[in-house]
């Protein structure tokens, strides 16, 4: 189900609460850094009883080929965590045991090879694959370097669950950003998501919009109180590309 941030403010202020949500904040700057952005458009996923469920996708190694996902990477140096691509379900019904939906290989994250045959499908190796137990209101992060899909839903109740991708500063995967409507023309400017995206933000929530480009080249960063601040370089590097490049930035 797509357009949750275009349903007017009512309906859609806490889908766009996500993006600079004071519990989220510090997690996202663990895994992401600061200037963390949006980076897919976030939609609710929706199955009825008897709904099937997803292939096993993502890695930071690709599961059938085995081909390095360099776009998904999961690095961890000096105690610094950093994925290039977060994944973040938002629970929008309890998902008990047994209930199946979002799961995960835990640990694939840093896995060097493909899976064996039949794993993506679920039909090998099932007893790696884990459905965690949720209830309506929990947030799971997830690297998408961590492989992961959906099984098959069993419950009577309707799944629902709310899709962010995040990734950092400088990380560009998804491309929606380019223009402010996706089906016509852009409004805006020729860097910016669809218009009705933007109703309503505060400052912070603004700054998780921004298109990909460095922390120090003027972007907005959320301080953990939630105000926004400007990083930028010297005055002398800033006054330089003005001169020599006869533009803002290099």
């Amino acid at each position: 189900l797509g357009g949750i941030f275009e349903w007017g403010s009512a309906e859609s202020e806490v889908f766009k609460s996500i993006l600079a949500h004071p519990r989220l904040v510090p997690l996202f700057h663990g895994l992401l850094g600061k200037g963390y952005r949006l980076d897919h458009i976030p939609f609710v996923l929706m199955n009825n009883k008897g709904g099937e469920g997803f292939q096993l996708h993502g890695g930071t190694v690709d599961c059938v080929s085995g081909d390095y996902n360099h776009n998904l990477a999961y690095t961890c140096h000096n105690g610094s965590i950093r994925s290039s691509l977060l994944g973040c379900n938002v629970m929008l019904v309890d998902h008990n045991p047994g209930d199946g939906g979002f799961c995960v290989v835990p640990g694939s994250h840093k896995s060097n090879f493909k899976m064996p045959e039949g794993m993506v499908d679920g039909i090998n190796h099932s007893e790696y694959i884990q459905q965690p137990a949720t209830k309506a209101g929990d947030v799971v992060l997830f690297s998408e370097g961590t492989v992961h899909g959906a099984m098959g839903w069993q419950s009577d109740v309707q799944r629902r669950c709310a899709l962010y991708r995040f990734a950092p500063a400088t990380c560009g995967y998804g491309r929606s950003y380019f223009s402010a409507d996706v089906m016509g023309s852009a409004t805006a400017s020729s860097c910016s998501w669809p218009s009705k995206f933007y109703d309503d933000l505060n400052d912070a929530q603004l700054a998780v919009l921004e298109p990909p480009y460095a922390n120090r080249l003027d972007r907005p960063n959320i301080r953990e109180d939630g105000s926004v601040e400007i990083t930028q370089r010297s005055d002398r590097k800033r006054q330089h590309d003005k001169d020599v490049f006869k533009t803002k930035y290099f």
